[in-house]
């Protein structure tokens, strides 16, 4: 997909669809997610929600396999709507990252 291609879907956001889409484009080129942190030596380094030990994948796994996130929630009383949010936000742009995750820790 192009920027030709996006310019009309942009053009109709909302203002406030407008600023989460620019905050996303920001955390991109960035290379820093709200709510995710990957840190050596914990989970292997892979991107985990902040100050848990829980990594972005298995909460995408867990989604796939058709848990709701009420499910994900009552799994993981430690976490909130807005983690769940912030793990499907960065899946969404490093869907490949993730997707790598769960192959490697399904084939272990």
């Amino acid at each position: 997909m192009t920027l030709q291609d996006l310019q009309p879907y942009l053009l109709a956001l909302s203002p406030a669809e407008k600023a989460q889409a620019v905050q996303l484009l920001v955390q991109s080129l960035s290379g820093t997610w709200t709510g995710i942190e990957k840190s050596p030596g914990v989970v292997g380094g892979d991107a985990c929600i902040v100050g848990t030990r829980i990594p972005v994948w298995d909460l995408v796994h867990y989604r796939r396999l058709g848990a709701s996130d009420a499910q994900i929630l009552e799994a993981y009383p430690q976490l909130t709507a807005t983690d769940l949010a912030n793990a499907w936000a960065y899946d969404t742009v490093f869907t490949d990252e993730v997707e790598a995750a769960i192959r490697q820790n399904e084939a272990a």
